[in-house]
């Protein structure tokens, strides 16, 4: 008894916890249910609304989470493995250490989200909202991230190592000692990004654009830049050896330094900065 009277408890707690223009909404009558038992896996929870939920270490692997109102939630080190994400509403969520490896999340909406620490290998994140999300020592490795939006999302350390990024945006992004080797970023934008010290070593970077970018000590040996535009691109201490496809016509006040390691035919000048 004590146990279900501390989930209805919790629930109401959940609904004090909103923002007074959506207290009067009406969570999913399951929502005591999922609180008492600690999650739902493979539930169809499809278009519930449970914003606002607090629950941690929650367990909805191979849940059907598609389409749900989950705004706000509280739900850090939980498990949402190959569960269904997508279109799934979760502005300003915490789901930090999390696992979300192999999940189906097209077309979701993480903006403001907290993801730190969390794995999303094998995910298929395609056309997600991640603007100006946090997911500082998260792996995206071998994740579908094609027309994703990441502008301002803050990634230090974070591995999107054989990751889909074609045509994402990455612009204003910190990418601090972050890992895209192998990945595929044809036609990416990484304006004004910080990838200081980002390992970018065999990467396609094909139709990218570089302007303003900060790649200060980057690894991008081997990268594939047909195409690419790098203007006014931050390239001291940065290795690009066996980069190919780099045109001279294309790289616009870009700058280096003694350290910059650049393939034959390619001159910078240096940083005034």
């Amino acid at each position: 008894m004590k146990k279900s009277v501390f989930s209805f408890l919790a629930a109401g707690a959940v609904i004090v916890s909103l923002a007074p223009q959506t207290r009067a909404m009406e969570l999913d009558p399951r929502v005591p249910q999922i609180l008492e038992d600690g999650g739902c896996p493979r539930c169809n929870l499809s278009l519930a609304t449970l914003r606002g939920m607090t629950l941690e270490g929650a367990d909805f692997h191979r849940a059907n989470l598609r389409e749900v109102d989950l705004k706000e939630a509280v739900m850090p080190r939980s498990n949402f493995e190959r569960s269904d994400f997508r279109r799934t509403e979760a502005e300003r969520a915490d789901f930090s250490a999390s696992d979300f490896a192999g999940a189906s999340m097209r077309a979701v909406d993480l903006e403001k989200s907290n993801l730190n620490s969390s794995i999303f290998r094998d995910a298929d994140l395609r056309d997600a909202d991640l603007n100006a999300a946090v997911m500082t020592g998260s792996t995206f490795e071998g994740a579908d991230l094609r027309n994703v939006t990441l502008i301002r999302a803050i990634a230090q350390n974070t591995s999107f190592k054989s990751a889909k990024l074609d045509n994402a945006n990455l612009e204003r992004m910190d990418l601090l000692n972050s890992v895209f080797q192998g990945s595929r970023m044809r036609n990416v934008k990484l304006d004004r990004a910080q990838a200081v010290n980002a390992d970018f070593s065999g990467a396609d970077l094909s139709g990218a654009r570089l302007v303003s970018t900060n790649l200060s000590g980057a690894n991008l040996t081997n990268v594939d830049f047909d195409g690419a535009l790098l203007r006014r691109t931050r390239l001291k201490g940065a290795d690009l050896t066996g980069a190919s496809n780099l045109d001279p016509s294309r790289i616009i006040d870009a700058c280096g330094d003694e350290n910059t390691k650049l393939p034959d035919g390619i001159t910078l000048e240096p940083c005034s900065y």
